[in-house]
């Protein structure tokens, strides 16, 4: 059993900045995924970031250049820095944990972009 907290969301200024943590606890094993998706009111849920055990890192398209995915694993813990925001970054924002015996979702932390 993994459970993932989110942390760190809230209301901030459009070309603000913004670091959201996922504090990860339990057990895994092996090569896995930790990503970032979110969710905006009335849209699909979109993967915005993720990073393997590997250390790879990807991003959408719509975010590259100004989010950036981390870990601290002394912490068991990703963070997406979150840079030159804008409206449409507005969203739940959620990580997930994906291996080959792991499916993991956090509850979500809400971001704001709004003057």
């Amino acid at each position: 059993q993994v459970q993932l907290v989110e942390s760190g969301g809230g209301l901030v200024q459009p070309g603000g900045s913004l670091r959201l943590s996922c504090a990860a606890s339990g057990s895994r094993f092996g090569f896995y995924t930790i990503s970032w998706h979110r969710q905006a009111p009335g849209k699909q849920r979109e993967l915005v970031a993720f990073i393997t055990t590997g250390g790879s890192t990807g991003y959408a398209d719509s975010v590259k250049g100004r989010f950036t995915v981390s870990t601290d694993n002394d912490k068991n813990t990703v963070y997406l820095q979150m840079n030159r925001v804008k409206p449409e970054d507005t969203a739940v924002y959620y990580c997930n944990i994906r291996g080959a015996t792991l499916d993991y979702w956090g509850q979500g932390t809400q971001v704001t972009v709004s003057s």
